[in-house]
This record gives C-alpha cells, sequence and structure tokens, in this order.
C-alpha cells in the first residue's frame, strides 16, 4: 500500500492551490487533522485511520452536543453523552438523526427562525428586510451575513436546506477536490461543468464547485443561468404534474443549447493534446452522447479526457441506466476509457463524497473523517455484505450535526474487492429506499428541464 507519486504531486499543488481553504496548522481540530493531513485520503493504514477517525468524530459529536440545544436535548432523550464514547465501536451509539430533519422546516419569517435553531453555533447578525421572504431572500441574507446556506430538493417539493459556515464550507469543497486527487481523476487544462453556475444559485450541487473556479485556469459552465428555489420546488413538486407530461418548448430549446454547447467545446479540443474533463449528471451526457449518435459523431480523447458524474442515474421518468452501459457509451462516442469515467456519491448533507475507484467503480469511503454505515429495519448496524440504509458519521461538520441517516438503500463491504485501497466501500448501484421520495441534484436538474415555465 503507497501513495504514489502522481497523487502526492497532485495533492501538493491543490494544497498550494487552495491554501485558504486550509486552517492554519496550529490551529488544527482532531477533525481537521482527519481531513488535511493525509496525502491520500483513500491510503491512510487502517489503524491510523481509525485513530483519526475516532478522535475527529467525537470532537465534532462533543462540538454539537455541547453547542447545539436541538441535538443536546435529542441526545440526552437517548442517554448519551459525549464521554460515553471510548473506543472505533462505540461511535456506533452515536444518535443519528433522519435527513428529513432538514426539510422540516416553514416558510418566510419562521424559516429564518428554524435556521438559527438547526445551526451549531454562534450566528452572525442577518438582516432580512422583507416581512414575507421568499426562500432565495432568507438563504441570501444569511449567506451574505458570512455563511453558506445550501439547499436540494426531492420530489414533495420540500428543500433539505444546509446552514454551513465558512469553514465548514470551504473543508466540504477541499474534501471533494482532494479525494478525486486521491483517484487521480482531478486533473485537466479544460473542465466543463454541466451542474448550475455556483455564482448563480443556491443548489448545493452547484454551489460546492466554486472551489474549481480557483483551482483550474479554464472551468466553464454550461449551465450558465440562475436557478432559483421557487424554480426548484415547482420543478421537484409531484402536485399538478399530469402524468406523462413533457417538457415545454422552452425548455426543451435550452436543453437543446446546453448539449449544444458542449458538444461544441469538445470540438474545440479534439485535435489537441489538452486535458479535458466532463462533470455533470449522467442524464445530461446522456443527451449529449445521443445526439453525437444521432449525427454518427465520434471523438477519440483516450487517456486525455475523463468524465466524473454525481447526482443520481434516473436518465428519465422512471428510467435508470446501469453505470456500465453508461460507461461503455462513453468509450464508444466520447473515446474516453471506463477507466477515466467515475461516478461519485455524495448529498447535500454530506461533507464525504464517495468516489469510485477506477479499476472496480466501487465507491470508496473517506474513511479517516467520515463513518459510513448501513443500518437494518431496526436501524441497527448491520454487517458486512447486508442490504439496509445507509447512514453516516461527518466529522467535518461543524455547523450542523452531520450525524444522519438517508434515505438510500446500499451494500458496503469491509473493503474493496478489486482495488488494494483500505477501508470500507459501497457498491456502485445505490437504491432509494421503499416510500422514500426521489431526490438527488441530477434528479432536480432533470425535472428542471422538463419543468413547464
Amino acid at each position: 500500500m503507497t501513495v504514489t507519486q502522481e497523487v502526492k504531486s497532485h495533492s501538493t499543488r491543490f494544497d498550494e492551490l487552495l491554501a485558504r481553504y486550509i486552517p492554519p496548522k496550529d490551529t488544527w481540530t482532531p477533525a481537521d487533522e482527519a481531513l488535511y493531513k493525509p496525502v491520500d485520503l483513500y491510503q491512510v493504514p487502517l489503524d491510523e485511520a481509525r485513530d483519526m477517525q475516532l478522535k475527529g468524530i467525537k470532537f465534532t459529536f462533543a462540538h454539537h452536543y455541547n453547542n447545539n440545544d436541538f441535538y443536546r436535548t435529542y441526545c440526552e432523550m437517548r442517554g448519551v453523552h459525549p464521554d460515553d464514547i471510548k473506543t472505533i465501536d462505540d461511535l456506533d451509539t452515536i444518535p443519528l438523526i433522519p435527513d428529513t430533519t432538514f426539510k422540516q422546516h416553514p416558510s418566510g419569517i419562521d424559516f429564518a427562525r428554524w435556521l438559527t435553531n438547526i445551526f451549531t453555533g454562534d450566528l452572525p447578525t442577518v438582516f432580512i428586510e422583507n416581512d414575507n421572504p421568499t426562500y432565495d431572500e432568507v438563504i441570501n441574507a444569511f449567506n451574505a451575513a458570512g455563511l453558506v446556506v445550501t439547499y436540494s430538493s426531492g420530489t414533495s417539493g420540500r428543500f433539505t436546506v444546509i446552514p454551513r459556515d465558512r469553514k465548514t464550507f470551504r473543508a466540504s469543497q477541499y474534501a471533494a477536490i482532494k479525494l478525486s486527487a486521491s483517484m487521480n481523476n482531478a486533473t485537466a487544462d479544460h473542465d466543463l461543468f454541466l451542474f448550475p453556475n455556483p455564482t448563480k444559485t443556491n443548489l448545493f450541487a452547484g454551489k460546492v464547485s466554486s472551489a474549481y473556479l480557483e483551482l483550474y485556469e479554464d472551468v466553464q459552465y454550461a449551465l450558465d443561468y440562475a436557478i432559483t428555489a421557487e424554480l426548484t420546488q415547482r420543478a421537484m413538486s409531484e402536485n399538478n404534474k399530469p402524468k406523462g407530461k413533457v417538457p415545454s418548448s422552452a425548455q426543451s430549446e435550452l436543453r437543446e443549447k446546453i448539449v449544444d454547447k458542449t458538444i461544441q467545446w469538445l470540438k474545440r479540443y479534439d485535435n489537441t493534446e489538452e486535458r479535458i474533463r466532463l462533470t455533470g449528471p449522467p442524464f445530461m451526457l446522456f443527451h449529449v452522447m445521443n445526439k453525437l449518435q444521432e449525427g454518427e459523431k465520434r471523438f477519440h480523447f483516450g487517456e486525455r479526457g475523463a468524465v466524473m458524474t454525481g447526482g443520481g442515474w434516473k436518465i428519465q421518468e422512471n428510467v435508470r441506466t446501469p453505470h456500465a452501459d453508461f460507461r461503455r457509451q462513453v468509450e464508444d462516442v466520447l473515446g474516453i476509457p471506463e477507466a477515466n469515467c467515475i461516478d461519485g456519491y455524495s448529498m447535500c448533507e454530506s461533507n464525504g463524497a464517495m468516489i469510485q475507484c477506477p479499476a472496480g467503480h466501487y465507491l470508496h469511503a473517506p474513511y479517516t473523517f467520515y463513518k459510513p454505515l448501513v443500518l437494518d429495519d431496526d436501524l441497527v448496524p448491520t454487517a458486512y455484505g447486508e442490504w439496509g440504509r445507509f447512514a453516516f458519521l461527518d466529522a467535518i461538520a461543524q455547523s450542523y450535526p452531520g450525524f444522519i441517516i438517508s434515505g438510500d438503500r446500499a451494500r458496503m463491504l469491509e473493503h474493496c474487492p478489486v482495488c488494494d485501497r483500505p477501508g470500507p466501500v459501497l457498491e456502485p448501484e445505490i437504491q432509494r429506499a421503499k416510500g422514500e421520495e426521489v431526490r438527488g441534484c441530477a434528479e432536480e436538474l432533470r425535472r428542471i428541464f422538463a419543468e413547464d415555465s
């Protein structure tokens, strides 16, 4: 088990470029050390990683217990105190909160009050001029005061809202980049994002990518228009959506413009030696590749091309594409090897993305600061190899309790059966639990393009 020279080089370069995202070393907490100390977050010896994980999560648990009234009360009801966490096995006793906690909020000025209750620590002074503000007006007011409040949505149209302080948000951005670097999938001369422009939305899928603007000289956004909370809510809500409804001509035209912009971007670098990367939801890349196939156009980017996907695998209403089929289409149409087509699994509530390894496409957990769990029907951790509800303990979530039960079903293995990276992995085909609403950033964007405005 060794850290490759390529990963060392990437890590050093990114740390230099993202220096302002890293707290001064003399201020590091155990949670900070678990994120910023490793050179390769996927090649830390298990004993060392478990020590970091225990210290980091225990520190963050105590932080929320001491500084968040609602979470402390929740823990007291379950009889768990930070002093009870002494071993790695004790981490399983930390009270988990359902992800629905972050969408049980009112609207208007009461939404602002809800944010103050969910937040851990001291809030800055927030000014909201309107007596009956919209979601975006409340979020923008908190962000103007120094926070980074973001949201995602499900088919109920109810937002999942996460308030991050600047430190937590920068840690989340740094973690995403460092994890990609650790999988050798983070370098490119040109990167085209098919997620929203981070300056024009409060969607977490867009906001979190803003660090790439500082990392690379050439980052373009194909979705370069405003996406508001109201638009997202309208698109995701199942109310008043006739069965079989098709996108309006305006939305179809917008999607076609984005597809055409992506194809023109690909053509620009077709006969060069430049390295390119496409980053976006599978459904949008699916439309791009289908149009290329219709026009019998192929590219041959080879090893200098990469694809990074995320956000969910629903391509059309009630249609999911298998990961392996998608990768084969990428290789056939874009000439990018399947090993360079990598998916990431995360969610708005999490600061620890799970990234696929190129060899087997298993989802690797960042096990120094993040503990993945799979729970049975009684919400008790299962054995490896069993299907259950996915949950996690997130040490770098400092501004809200990041000890969360998701609405996803997953199966976890003790280590990857294909590559030599230690630490647990999830099998790549994540499912929604029965009865849970459809959600994910890719699904949000897919529905936005199908929204009749």
